[in-house]
């Protein structure tokens, strides 16, 4: 076994991957204290890389049995051995943080999914995966991020306990991977999956012909508008959990919200043509956008 990186050379790997791949995401930690922000690149790491089990580049070669081997190094992460350079950051950021094993797992139950369907019937199927690759991504952060206990210091108060949103923590999540998917429509149907439920493909007579062919048409855009809508309620969800968070967490959670959001807009300006067109938010526009997410960090 090779000898591993530095520490230091440990977290600059899982910033350098949060930066090429999460430019938007990447932003936001950018805003957050030194070590909630490596954490988070930690966290991002581990999550890009059982991604890439089942969306990567050798993603043929995977099976079952590469999942199980991984969730194996997972259990040694959290036994506190790192087996590669990625694994020595966030065995650091779990000496550090709270998280709990679970949202890992779920995560990779996430990417079993993929092994076996491309297809999902209706929207409870369809959030089941976004759970599980996504908003098991929320749980995690939250953890990292931190509550707000100020309010919790009276004596009559010590026998509360604050407010933890996890269910907002998970609606940012879920609403984070509805956005990727109405985004990625057209890069995933050139690998043949559809994660638009098939329920709802249907309500709007758009068939998976249309689909894979690219028809932008009224049919096409009443569709979206309606997914968009869906999505921009688990925004709303998300942001009521916010001013539960620790000061130093809102602004960097409300400004990767915003961002987020964003991408939705981009598409409407896009006509929702999500074949030919990629959603994207220019700089001068995630830009503008940080100032208003501090107010609202303040404010809200």
């Amino acid at each position: 076994m090779r000898k591993l990186v530095s520490l230091e050379e440990a977290y600059e790997i899982c910033r350098q991957m949060t930066a090429k791949y999460a430019k938007t995401f990447y932003l936001g930690t950018l805003l957050m204290p030194e070590v909630k922000r490596r954490a988070i690149w930690a966290i991002y790491a581990w999550c890009r890389r059982t991604d890439e089990l089942v969306d990567g580049s050798d993603a043929v070669m995977t099976t079952p049995e590469t999942l199980d081997g991984w969730e194996k190094q997972l259990e040694a992460v959290f036994a506190g051995e790192a087996r590669d350079d990625c694994d020595l950051a966030l065995v650091d950021t779990l000496e550090k943080f709270p998280l709990e094993i679970e949202p890992f797992r779920d995560m990779i139950a996430g990417q079993r999914m993929d092994l076996y369907r491309s297809r999902y019937e209706t929207f409870e199927e369809l959030y089941l995966y976004c759970y599980r690759v996504a908003g098991t991504v929320g749980l995690m952060s939250t953890t990292v991020m931190g509550v707000d206990t100020s309010g919790y210091g009276a004596p009559w108060q010590r026998n509360s306990k604050p407010y933890i949103p996890t269910k907002e923590a998970i609606a940012l999540g879920i609403a984070n991977q509805l956005t990727n998917i109405l985004r990625d429509v057209g890069e995933d149907a050139r690998r043949g999956r559809i994660y638009l439920p098939e329920a709802d493909l249907a309500r709007f007579n758009y068939t998976e012909k249309d689909l894979f062919n690219g028809v932008v048409d009224d049919r096409w855009r009443q569709f979206m508008q309606f997914q968009i809508e869906r999505a921009r309620e688990f925004f709303t969800q998300a942001e009521r959990g916010l001013h539960f968070l620790i000061d130093d967490a809102r602004w960097p959670v409300w400004s990767a919200l915003m961002l987020y959001q964003q991408i939705l807009d981009a598409i409407e300006r896009n006509r929702y043509d999500v074949f030919s067109k990629r959603a994207y938010v220019s700089t001068p526009r995630k830009l503008l956008s940080l100032p208003v997410a501090w107010l609202r960090a303040q404010a809200l």
